[in-house]
């Protein structure tokens, strides 16, 4: 039972609202309003906001040392930034190397997510949690990065946001209306496979009217439901480094949501998954 009044509940739910709606205006604002470049230069400059509070999360102590763990989330943007090309003239075959190194990793975090706490013994130091950082930040820039620099790619990251946000409502109402059967319950105790399997066919769902009603028919299935499942396993894989570390919220950026991290966990995941599928495929958008 919260310990909040009613009033104090209410404050918290319109903190929430507000801030959602002026996220949701600054990503349209940045997506439609920006050149691919300038867009991915902002979203670097996020992911090492975001670098900052991983640093908290990973136990790194003192204002330096976290420092230091940005400028090497930093560093390796800019490393994989030449490597690959991006934003300008993408190398396609060094891009999909890196992302198939990045869903590989995502397969190990499964692993760690299935045996937490028991995992912990693997992860749970300073050295791997950083580690771990930079194989979740730098894969998200990249494949957002890549998928902005396709054509029509600002409707595609839209697109992708849907999925994120397809998932995580259906598996709120379903959960809501059918669950009984845990997840991860040493993870994420409110999470139930029946949830789970809603928001999965809430992803579909959007999958089909996309792709037959705006292009790409049956293959949008196959960018849409991976990306999906990966944005939970995102979800899971942040709620279980913040319960290791005993925190509630990776931040205190944005008013009733937490920090940068808890707004984009689920998209860490989502963002390779959904660019290497939408890379494979050679679909260039309707």
């Amino acid at each position: 039972m919260s310990d909040q009044n009613p009033q104090e509940n209410n404050n918290v739910l319109k903190q929430r609202v507000i801030t959602a709606l002026v996220l949701a205006a600054v990503l349209l604002a940045a997506l439609f309003g920006l050149a691919p470049g300038v867009f991915v230069l902002g979203l670097g400059l996020v992911v090492l906001l975001a670098a900052w509070e991983w640093s908290d999360l990973a136990s790194i102590r003192g204002v330096a040392a976290r420092l230091s763990f940005v400028g090497l989330v930093a560093a390796s943007l800019l490393l994989v930034a030449a490597l690959t090309g991006l934003p300008g003239a993408p190398d396609k075959a060094m891009i999909r190397n890196l992302l198939l190194g990045a869903c590989t990793w995502w397969a190990l975090a499964l692993l760690w997510v299935q045996g937490y706490p028991s995992s912990a013994v693997l992860w749970g130091n300073p050295w791997v949690k950083s580690l771990m950082g930079l194989l979740v930040l730098v894969p998200t820039w990249l494949g957002l990065a890549l998928v902005r620099g396709q054509a029509n790619g600002e409707w595609l990251i839209v697109l992708l946001v849907l999925v994120v946000v397809c998932a995580d409502v259906g598996a709120y109402f379903s959960g809501r209306a059918f669950g009984k059967r845990k997840l991860a319950t040493e993870v994420s105790p409110g999470k139930t496979w029946e949830g789970f399997w809603g928001g999965v066919a809430c992803c579909a769902l959007l999958g089909l009217v996309v792709g037959y009603g705006v292009g790409g028919g049956a293959m949008m299935l196959a960018l849409v439901v991976p990306a999906g499942l990966a944005s939970v396993l995102g979800d899971l894989l942040e709620s279980m480094v913040k319960r290791q570390r005993g925190v509630k919220d990776s931040g205190t950026l944005l008013p009733g949501h937490g920090g940068v991290l808890d707004r984009v966990d689920s998209i860490t995941a989502a963002a390779p998954v959904f660019a290497l599928a939408l890379l494979l495929s050679g679909w260039q958008g309707a």
